[in-house]
């Protein structure tokens, strides 16, 4: 436990002209981690001076800042096996303050909507259908394609209030969404483009990769097949890879949202925005100790 009349002490002195006593509160302050946030917060409503606030805002986001990189490293290493989880955590990048709850919320509902007029015997093609018209017809999602460098597109619960996102949002939510309701649906991390996939588990073999067709959720969950992705990779002047077919990680999808950010970060011209989201891709691409994750699960 912290002591709440040290602590207001410290912030009193985070205008002090004398950088090295400024220097000495800020990583004082700073070690409380989140324990310090709401004294900071309460400080900044009350502060007249400028400085004083700029000081305080920039040191609540380093506190969410280090907070987010531990836990963008714990859920890599411990397997990233719940991509909502991860994708949540990314979210808190721009939204710390989230009530992560009231997302999970807004997707149950979605899930719950099909899962009522769900048929037992659905063919995959007739689920996909019924996902497609609540999802699309019904909560209106579409591609964002005024504005597809926009980096909210890459924030999870933005994506649930506006409807619009890019390629790889809607895929995310598309694919939670199904998973939820144990139907097969994966990423597939094609370059400049990502896709899902419908997975039959039962027609897995060495020689058979199972999957029934590809789904374009940024095209109000179009259906097309393997011949298709041949035909883009061939515009792309791109050769047959085995990764452009099938289900990628959680891991991979998360990189690729974290990519996606840089890209539109850069387009806007925000300099230490990039910086930062650069060191949440060299998180991901830490190696795992030996451990290699290929659960798409």
């Amino acid at each position: 436990m912290i002591n709440p009349t040290e602590v207001n002490s410290l912030i009193r002195l985070l205008d002090d002209p004398d950088s090295e006593i400024f220097d000495h509160v800020y990583n004082k302050l700073f070690s409380y981690g989140a324990e310090a946030i709401t004294y900071l917060e309460s400080a900044f409503e009350e502060a007249f001076d400028p400085i004083q606030q700029e000081r305080i805002a920039n040191l609540v986001h380093e506190i969410q800042f280090s907070s987010l990189k531990n836990d963008l490293k714990l859920w890599n290493q411990s397997g990233a096996f719940d991509l909502l989880q991860g994708i949540l955590i990314i979210n808190r990048y721009q939204y710390p303050d989230l009530d992560e709850q009231k997302v999970i919320n807004q997707i149950e509902a979605i899930k719950r909507d099909i899962w009522i007029q769900m048929m037992n015997e659905a063919s995959p093609k007739e689920q996909v259908k019924l996902i497609n018209h609540v999802f699309y017809n019904i909560y209106g999602f579409s591609g964002n394609t005024a504005n597809h460098l926009d980096p909210q597109n890459s924030f999870l619960s933005q994506v649930l209030e506006t409807k619009k996102g890019n390629q790889i949002s809607l895929a995310i939510i598309y694919s939670i969404i199904a998973q939820k309701l144990d139907i097969p649906v994966y990423g597939v991390n094609l370059p400049q483009h990502f896709i899902l996939a419908y997975l039959d588990e039962s027609m897995q073999s060495e020689f058979e990769s199972g999957i029934l067709f590809y789904i374009n959720a940024f095209n109000k969950g179009l259906l097309f097949g393997r011949r298709d992705v041949d035909m883009f990779l061939k515009q792309l002047n791109l050769k047959f890879d085995k990764q452009f077919y099938e289900p990628c990680s959680n891991t991979d999808i998360i990189k690729r949202v974290i990519r996606n950010l840089i890209s539109a970060y850069e387009n806007l011209g925000s300099v230490d925005k990039v910086r930062e989201v650069n060191e949440l891709l060299s998180i991901m691409e830490a190696p795992l100790g030996g451990q290699t994750i290929n659960s798409f699960h």
